[in-house]
């Protein structure tokens, strides 16, 4: 026993070292080759080596050695891997050490069957060799092979010493990785965290959307663009390089639904998307190409960081523009309630929001459906931003915001009425079927805005009542569209109209009014249809003898004869007037009777 004391003392000092190594933080590498050191000497080898599965498990690569060189080690890493049979019935010693569990030799490797590293072999120099496994609880992690020179039958207390050593060393190398990934952890956090102090510092200096990619592009090395729910651009930094972006324009209520389940960051075709979520929703994406290393843990961490960063970077600029959109839509109200433009609070209030009142201006008024029915307050709020987007571009900036139930701008008199871009504006809008502008003719600089408001809202009033028989079927409605309703809505003053109208119509109002008949309706189609009973059937889904019967009903209360020229005029002029007064009425916010 105590001349076997040195040998042990030699052994104990050996996974000493081992221990001591891993337990000073050591990386995995030196480990490795403190394994490789260790078997080499204690069991007098030649050479030696640690082989572990690459990443994609289908190999097995040196990583640890002692005695081999570095071409060898290349070679056969590079050229000549070890690969991992499915089962321990073929394959090289390795790959049957690995996958049996069990200890493999070959005493001269010139008389394997297959030994296709023979070449390399012969320039390190060894013909024998001897794999085996390390055995953990969790599995084989890799194997231990030693090398020898010469033609060598490896005795069972050879072998033994060895499984004994990689006992050992599998522990070293468990614990080795397992303080590798902490230390990996530790740098990813602190990593982590200095990239979103960076981003969160950006946003805080009010560097905007375009700072925090400017920010994210020169931490990733790679082009940056961020684009809004709806695909416009934000900001972009890098090659390929993005069109200028316009100022960021945030939609307080255009954010797209978040598919459940979804991944903040995820890859999608040639690019890594980060979503930038807000209330559950979509506002914004951050697009990378994806390129190697696109979706590596701190990559991925910094998209995470950024797609934070600018969701709050865009949730202070919604609020700054909720707050904005409310200042002027108390702008817009107190004018169109009759406050002087040109005093000096209504005059600066407006300055400082962009608008100058002392331009001739027109006012565009538009009615927004959805379904065929008037668009919940969501859907208005959406198309009052598009209609907010459209005047952005603008200067001076027209006055846009809801007022009621309608979109309405007070906009610059200049080259050309944007009726009909208004119009596609708040179509785009989500949840907006259809919309309908009216067009007031221009107010002088400083004066008439609610005159002007009155007579586009009328002329939307007019036109649903009886656009067709007053030219206006169209989605854009002027003044000169509704013939002499257009110059009737001028006049201001609904009552006479309505005095005159009740003339005529006053007896098939009430009678509708109190026995739920469509007399006035009728009528209306009646004239429409070129006094054509059967047309007329047709447009009211009647039996032709229902609409007689109506007809010779309308008569009698009215005291017309449809038959006579003249009282087909005074019946299509009554209604004439009677749209224009309701269209006044609605204008000024008056109650119809």
């Amino acid at each position: 026993m105590s001349d076997d004391a040195p040998g042990l003392r030699t052994w104990l000092a050996a996974i000493g070292a081992l221990t001591a190594a891993v337990n000073a933080g050591r990386g995995l590498r030196d480990v490795l080759d403190l394994v490789a050191a260790t078997a080499r000497t204690l069991l007098g080898l030649d050479f030696c080596g640690v082989l572990v599965p690459d990443a994609a498990e289908r190999n097995l690569v040196i990583a640890g050695w002692s005695g081999l060189t570095e071409e060898y080690v290349a070679r056969v890493n590079s050229d000549r891997p070890v690969r991992l049979e499915a089962d321990a019935s073929g394959g090289a010693p390795s790959s049957r050490a690995f996958r049996s569990g069990r200890p493999c030799a070959v005493a001269d490797i010139s008389r394997e069957p297959n030994f296709i590293w023979g070449g390399v072999a012969r320039e390190q120099g060894y013909r024998s060799m001897l794999s085996v496994p390390l055995v953990t609880a969790s599995g084989v992690i890799g194997t231990l092979n030693s090398y020898r020179s010469a033609v060598h039958e490896f005795a069972e207390e050879e072998v033994d010493r060895l499984q004994l050593l990689a006992e050992h060393a599998a522990i070293a190398i468990t614990s080795a990785h397992v303080l590798e990934d902490l230390r990996h952890q530790h740098q990813l956090v602190t990593r982590s965290e200095e990239i979103h102090e960076r981003l969160l510092r950006v946003a805080v200096r009010a560097g905007g959307v375009a700072g925090i990619a400017t920010a994210l592009h020169d931490l990733l090395g790679t082009p940056v663009v961020v684009r809004d729910a709806r695909g416009g651009l934000l900001a972009a930094c890098g090659d390929p390089v993005e069109p200028e972006p316009e100022p960021a324009f945030v939609d307080p209520a255009g954010s797209g639904p978040r598919p459940p389940g979804a991944p903040l960051v995820r890859t999608r075709g040639d690019e890594v998307v980060a979503d930038v979520v807000l209330a559950g929703e979509v506002a914004a994406r951050v697009l990378v190409p994806a390129r190697a290393g696109a979706l590596e843990p701190l990559a991925r961490r910094a998209l995470e960081h950024a797609s934070i960063v600018l969701s709050l970077e865009l949730l202070r600029q919604r609020t700054a523009l909720e707050v904005e959109q409310n200042l002027r839509g108390e702008l817009l109200a107190d004018l169109l309630a009759g406050a002087d433009p040109g005093s000096a609070p209504v005059r600066d209030r407006a300055a400082l929001l962009g608008h100058d009142l002392g331009r001739p201006h027109r006012a565009l008024v538009a009615r927004v459906t959805a379904e065929g029915a008037a668009a919940p307050p969501a859907a208005l709020q959406r198309a009052v931003v598009e209609a907010a987007r459209l005047a952005a571009g603008i200067r001076p900036r027209p006055v846009v915001a809801q007022h009621r139930d309608a979109v309405v701008a007070l906009w610059p008199d200049g080259d050309g009425v944007p009726a009909e871009d208004l119009r596609r504006a708040l179509v785009s809008a989500r949840g907006i079927d259809d919309a309908r502008v009216a067009v007031s003719g221009p107010v002088p600089a400083g004066a008439g805005f609610a005159e002007a408001y009155r007579i586009a809202r009328g002329a939307l009033a007019v036109a649903d009542a009886g656009g067709r028989a007053h030219g206006a079927t169209g989605p854009t409605i002027a003044l000169d569209d509704l013939g002499v309703a257009g110059l009737l809505l001028q006049l201001g003053d609904p009552d006479p109209l309505r005095a005159y109208a009740d003339r005529t119509l006053g007896p098939l109002i009430r009678h509708d009014r109190e026995h739920g008949t469509a007399l006035l309706r009728t009528l209306r189609t009646h004239l429409d249809q070129g006094l054509d009973r059967r047309a007329t059937a047709r447009a009211l889904t009647l039996h032709p003898n229902t609409v007689s019967q109506r007809l010779r009903r309308i008569e009698a209360l009215s005291g017309l004869d449809l038959r006579s020229s003249w009282a087909v005029v005074d019946a299509r002029s009554a209604l004439v007037v009677l749209d224009v007064a309701g269209g006044l009425e609605a204008g000024s916010g008056a109650p119809s009777p």
